[in-house]
């Protein structure tokens, strides 16, 4: 108890701790409304970098090549896909289909193709398709002694230790003959593996008798044999109407069990950032949010250097940390993102007579929406519990401390300005007025008995009010006394009935909480 006393020796005037309490208070609230400001400016970036027209896009295109069955076989579509022969019907139907559309509907050729097909006659091919197999080698796995008179060979799961990378077939032509891998696309993560670049590729032509030609020449030549493990089709689309870039990856996996697993990656993506106006208000933000990053990193530092070890005490700091390390690491996807696409845009719209591998930038474009989300999430969460929560608790806790009453002054200076505002515009009455009404509204404890309260239940509250505010008179009193004033045994009694009290009460207000809770969960 001495120690709780020790604050009355020499306190500070109570003009000085009041002053000291708003200068707590609007800073407090500065440094909210900044916050606030910067979570305004991230979801302006996150929601601004996507539109409808990507959903469109990417329902259309998926209708095209993955719902549209083959010619006289209604349930044959990629999804269906099960054998090589439906990979084969899919590849000279459908997936033919879909990728020549050189004349208007009605046979008609109303534009200039310049040598380039326009799927919906809308979207610009970019660029010609490729397709990629990869396959692994004989005898990656063994077969038992008792089944080796009825098979000799064994083609295990794939693997990069298992991969295939001899010549087999015709070894004439690209799709014959094992290719490295020249690009900085990731691999593909599958159903059943992890797959590398390179493999056995070959890209389509310009033509669409030349491409179905070839098709039925890599079929009767059988190209897919049983040591296939999965077959790419990749190929980019440009929408100018939305700007947008498409990007198409189709892949047929051939597990060791036979059989065929299809799944497939639509990306609708904006390469061409900076065109309209709205492009440049989102450039606008990105700065902005540079500039909120730093000033946050500056202030983090600071704490850091005034603390030292006490600051990684705290579970807020980490978050704090946190936030501004996925900040960092979204900011730097972003700029590689955008010097990628500065560096290999130009030279992959060139690129007619080949394919135009846009799947790199695809993926980074993925990684920094995928990174630009999870900052959001950690942000609003130190909004709802750091920004408040925190420094609700830590009033709290420095107002017990100093034994006075925790009096939440943020709260009542926003209610009382909420009030001015209403007797100014004379929505409310003035506070004398409310006052009166008040007294003169009755005795509570008469109103209880007209209501069918029990007598000695209110007797009791009426006690136990006139004990509370008797200890709240003596113990939390706003004056601060020069004489250290030691507490006696009885007193001490008194302060621990009424901590038990305080204690009963905040139980109660914590079940009624709980049970507002499950109420709104509910809805």
């Amino acid at each position: 108890m001495a120690e709780a006393s020790r604050w009355h020796r020499g306190g500070a005037s109570k003009h000085k701790l009041h002053y000291r309490k708003e200068v707590e208070i609007t800073t407090t609230l500065q440094e909210l409304l900044l916050y606030f400001i910067f979570l305004i400016n991230l979801c302006i970036l996150t929601f601004g970098m996507v539109n409808p027209h990507m959903y469109y896009l990417n329902k259309v295109m998926s209708s095209l090549f993955l719902d549209t069955s083959v010619p006289g076989e209604e349930r044959t579509n990629f999804k269906s896909i099960r054998s090589v022969t439906d990979f084969w019907k899919f590849m000279e139907g459908p997936l033919l289909e879909g990728l020549y559309w050189d004349s208007w509907y009605n046979n008609q050729q109303l534009y200039n193709l310049k040598n380039s097909s326009r799927i919906y006659y809308e979207n610009i091919l970019l660029g010609v398709p490729r397709v990629r197999q990869l396959k692994v080698r004989n005898n990656t796995c063994k077969v038992y002694s008792s089944f080796q008179s009825l098979m000799s060979e064994c083609y295990g799961k794939y693997t990069s230790a298992n991969e295939d990378l001899s010549n087999f077939g015709l070894q004439i032509n690209t799709e014959w003959r094992y290719s490295t891998s020249n690009t900085n696309s990731p691999w593909h993560w599958g159903f059943l593996g992890v797959y590398r670049n390179g493999g056995y590729i070959f890209t389509l032509s310009k033509s669409k008798s030349e491409t179905k030609n070839k098709f039925i020449d890599l079929r009767l030549n059988s190209w897919i044999t049983r040591g296939t493990r999965v077959i790419f089709i990749d190929f980019s689309l440009y929408n100018a109407n939305v700007n947008l870039f498409c990007i198409i990856r189709l892949v047929a996996e051939f597990p060791a069990t036979g059989g065929i697993l299809t799944s497939w990656q639509f990306y609708s993506v904006k390469l061409l950032r900076y065109v309209s106006y709205y492009d440049y208000f989102i450039a606008s933000c990105e700065i902005t949010f540079c500039i909120f990053l730093f000033v946050f990193t500056t202030q983090e530092v600071k704490k850091i250097k005034e603390f030292k070890s006490a600051y990684f005490k705290s579970i807020w700091n980490w978050l704090e940390l946190l936030l501004l390390l996925l900040c960092f690491v979204a900011v730097s996807f972003n700029t590689y993102y955008n010097v990628q696409i500065f560096l290999l845009l130009g030279q992959l719209l060139k690129s007619t007579e080949k394919y135009s591998d846009f799947y790199f930038l695809a993926c980074w474009h993925i990684y920094y929406n995928n990174m630009i989300a999870i900052t959001i999430f950690f942000a609003w969460i130190k909004n709802m519990f750091l920004a408040i929560i925190n420094d609700t608790y830590s009033e709290v806790k420095a107002d017990y401390s100093i034994g006075r009453r925790p009096d939440f002054e943020l709260g009542k200076m926003i209610k009382q300005s909420y009030k001015n505002v209403l007797e100014k515009f004379r929505l409310k009455k003035a506070q004398k007025d409310e006052d009166k009404k008040t007294k003169g509204s009755g005795d509570l404890a008469e109103q209880a008995r007209r209501e069918g309260f029990d007598e000695n239940e209110i007797q009791k509250a009426e006690q136990m009010k006139k004990w509370k505010e008797r200890l709240e008179k003596k113990y939390y009193s706003m004056e601060i006394q020069d004489d250290y004033q030691p507490v006696t045994q009885e007193e001490f009694r008194e302060l621990f009935l009424y901590a038990v009290e305080l204690e009963k009460e905040l139980h109660y207000i914590n079940l009624k909480l709980n049970q507002v809770v499950r109420k709104v969960s509910a809805l």
